[in-house]
């Protein structure tokens, strides 16, 4: 009978005993969990991602949080903050783009930061003042009940700003600002108003184009493209020349698949110049 050895049952038990216990390590929930705070905002959006910690008993400010030190406003990694518009902070601008947000907490007031550098896991191990991209004095209103579990948010909405609120214990500190949502609607309504851009035009005509909905209109929207853009756009002179052919007008296809060559050419864009000769080869053949 074939016998086990000593030595070879004791690796057999260690490595079972060391799956079993990868496999089953225990879940417990997360002390700070993690909240993403996504507001839209005027024509843009606001992202805030944190981990939120709770008093549970303990003194906060002045304790747990050091007074005059810069802190990652929050527990674990830092927080991150990002907008698609510039915010203005009064006199002070906050010009889209991610960061890092900072507090350096004191008694009568605030320090807010937003740091270029976002992916620090707490505090950078080396402060770079020149990755600072704002740095705002908030002062601090004391509430008269604790508010148990850190909170950051924006608020006091309208279309032309918001607030950025952060609340723990019977501290609660709020920075408005502003965005510039007007210039953008007034752009917008006159973008609108102007009519449909070149662009506009091509991309109609490709879609009918390729769906082969109606080849008149097709060809009416690509000259429109083409007028307004010029025969430098060698993709749309191409897109005119198939939707000629298409349209049974070989010899004009054939005429501006030589304008869209020469222009691909000049941008040295050898696949659209080898399109176009290879259609103006099949389309000599229908003439």
């Amino acid at each position: 009978m074939f016998r086990l050895s000593v030595p070879f049952l004791f690796l057999f038990f260690l490595i079972f005993f060391h799956i079993q216990n990868v496999d089953s390590q225990v879940n417990i929930p997360k002390l700070s969990p993690v909240s993403t705070v996504t507001q839209e905002l005027g024509m843009g959006e606001i992202e805030i991602i944190y981990s939120r910690p709770s008093k549970r008993g303990r003194v906060i400010f002045g304790d747990l949080v050091t007074y005059n030190e810069v802190w990652r406003l929050g527990a674990n990694k830092n927080t991150t903050f990002q907008t698609s518009e510039d915010l203005y902070f009064g006199s002070d601008t906050l010009f889209t783009g991610k960061y890092a947000l900072y507090a350096i907490p004191k008694k009568q007031n605030w320090e807010f930061i937003f740091y270029s550098e976002f992916s620090n896991w707490g505090t950078p191990d080396e402060w770079d003042e020149s990755k600072v991209a704002l740095r705002l004095s908030v002062d601090l209103r004391l509430l008269e009940n604790d508010v148990e579990t850190l909170t950051i948010s924006i608020d006091d909405l309208t279309t032309s700003g918001a607030s950025l609120n952060i609340t723990w214990g019977r501290v609660h500190l709020s920075a408005p600002f502003l965005i510039d949502t007007k210039a953008k609607v007034i752009q917008s309504i006159n973008d609108v108003l102007a009519g449909p851009s070149g662009n506009d035009f091509y991309r109609a005509a490709k879609y009918y184009f390729t769906e082969k909905i109606d080849k008149d209109k097709a060809l009416e929207w690509i000259g429109k493209a083409v007028e307004m853009r010029g025969f430098d756009a060698f993709w749309m002179t191409r897109l005119q020349a198939q939707i000629m052919a298409w349209n049974g007008q070989y010899k004009m296809a054939i005429e501006m698949a030589e304008i869209s060559i020469k222009a691909a050419s000049d941008k040295g864009n050898d696949t659209y110049v080898r399109m176009n000769e290879a259609s103006i080869a099949e389309w000599k053949k229908m003439k």
